[in-house]
């Protein structure tokens, strides 16, 4: 007979004990997320970052019921506390120096220990994935996304010349810069950078998390696809502009229109995953018909 572990009654030394936690972790993290939201949370390349921390708290709220269920109170997690710590000094190190990554990484690092700590390592298994969510919303040093972003811009700048070019129109490129008619445009890294790409990618891996196919198949084909579904949909970004700039002039491509073409961004994207899954829903279905494994 399977036994049930009562929820713990809600006592004054319970509240006290969730309260303190609550009023440490406000006064660690409102100061980041202030320098945030009014920081690097307002530049277009990490204009993601409130997004990720959203959808990744609805995630946790969702799986509440799950967690209460497998929650363990009573018991003692040597990990859990040895991640505390070493998210403490993160924070300590991230704050003090201005490290936005460490900053911002320790507060992943201390909630996930918190969890494990007072609701035990069950708990932790179930909601694994915010937790790595989250990892998408830490602004990567300058010199990491520096380094990456170039050969990523050169290699949309090139697709989108040669796209346009057999379309008819009169382009040219040199380097990031693409010639069109009389208008000169710069890649620039917010239009075809790896912040994009990262943010792209979480969007494909909150769609997996959250559809939850029962095709191992039908997951790993489409994660697998998230890198060139985000490549195409910042070409298409690209070309967008490019062309809003040769017919409507450059004060309209770099105005409204070219917020607009962000939109267009993660539109196209979000198209080319839901087509890619329906399409690979049809092929699961024909390999379950001719009796195949999915």
């Amino acid at each position: 007979m399977m036994s049930m572990t009562r929820p713990r009654p809600i006592t004054a030394d319970l509240l006290q004990e969730w309260l303190l936690l609550v009023v440490g972790f406000l006064v660690l993290y409102v100061p980041s997320f202030y320098t945030l939201f009014t920081g690097v949370w307002m530049s277009e390349e990490q204009a993601h970052g409130p997004i990720i921390l959203g959808l990744s708290l609805w995630l946790l709220w969702r799986q509440r019921d799950e967690v209460m269920r497998v929650a363990v109170r009573q018991h003692t997690s040597y990990v859990g506390w040895s991640v505390f710590v070493f998210g403490l000094l993160m924070y300590i190190a991230g704050r003090s120096q201005q490290i936005l990554a460490f900053e911002i990484g320790s507060f992943v690092l201390i909630t996930g220990a918190i969890l494990l700590i007072k609701l035990g390592p069950a708990a932790m298994r179930l909601v694994w994935f915010p937790f790595f969510f989250m990892l998408f919303m830490i602004p990567l040093p300058s010199a990491v996304v520096t380094t990456l972003t170039l050969p990523m811009k050169m290699a949309v700048s090139y697709v989108c010349e040669h796209l346009l070019f057999w379309a008819g129109y009169p382009i040219a490129r040199t380097g990031v810069i693409l010639q069109i008619g009389q208008y000169q445009l710069l890649v620039a890294d917010a239009c075809a950078g790896l912040q994009t790409l990262l943010t792209l990618e979480a969007l494909g891996l909150f769609y997996l998390n959250v559809v939850r196919h029962t095709s191992a198949f039908r997951n790993f084909a489409l994660a697998a696809l998230i890198i060139p579904i985000s490549f195409t949909a910042n070409v298409t970004r690209v070309a967008a502009l490019t062309l809003i700039t040769y017919y409507f002039g450059d004060a309209a491509g770099q105005g409204f229109l070219h917020g607009f073409a962000g939109m267009v961004l993660f539109i196209s994207a979000l198209t080319l995953i839901l087509s890619i899954d329906s399409l690979l829903q049809w092929v699961v279905r024909l390999r379950q018909a001719q009796g195949g494994k999915a």
